[in-house]
């Protein structure tokens, strides 16, 4: 039996919406990303879901929800979202706009609403690990649950890492 993790706003936000989710607690090293948490896991790292906080041109916040084992191309993402350019935010400019803590960020009840792109390939998987609102705690849901609870934007911007 997991241990049980306390609540995080994500994981309230679910369990309102009367979402399914299995919770996986892991030990969270400093910059190990989602290598470690998918060896930590014991699952494949294109099955775990990254939530990057970045920005446009006119520094307006926007999710994008990448494979682990992917990087974004943020040409093909601006390109595709009708944006002029798109840039990872700084840190604690994430951390503001997302209300987590970068390498905790989930995409679930963020601090401000902000538009969500997801890889459209993710959502061909059968199951995603993606981040709970906590450094070390993924939660595994069904990718289709980014499109109907975050209205996320199907989008091909993929990059090998």
């Amino acid at each position: 039996m997991a241990k049980h993790v306390s609540e995080t706003p994500a994981t309230q936000f679910l369990r309102k919406q009367g979402v399914a989710f299995t919770e996986h607690p892991y030990a969270y090293e400093e910059h190990g990303g989602t290598t470690v948490s998918a060896r930590e896991l014991g699952v494949d790292e294109h099955s775990v879901v990254k939530t990057l906080v970045m920005q446009d041109e006119a520094a307006r916040p926007l999710l994008v929800l990448m494979h682990g084992d992917c990087k974004v191309s943020t040409k093909n993402l601006a390109r595709q979202a009708g944006l002029k350019s798109v840039e990872p935010c700084k840190p604690e400019v994430a951390n503001r706009h997302s209300g987590y803590l970068v390498g905790g960020t989930s995409p679930f009840a963020t601090r401000k609403p902000m538009p969500v792109y997801v890889e459209r390939s993710v959502l061909a998987l059968e199951k995603i690990y993606i981040n709970g609102g906590r450094r070390g705690y993924l939660i595994g849901l069904d990718p289709a649950l980014l499109t109907s609870l975050l209205g996320a934007v199907a989008v091909d911007c993929a990059l090998p890492d």
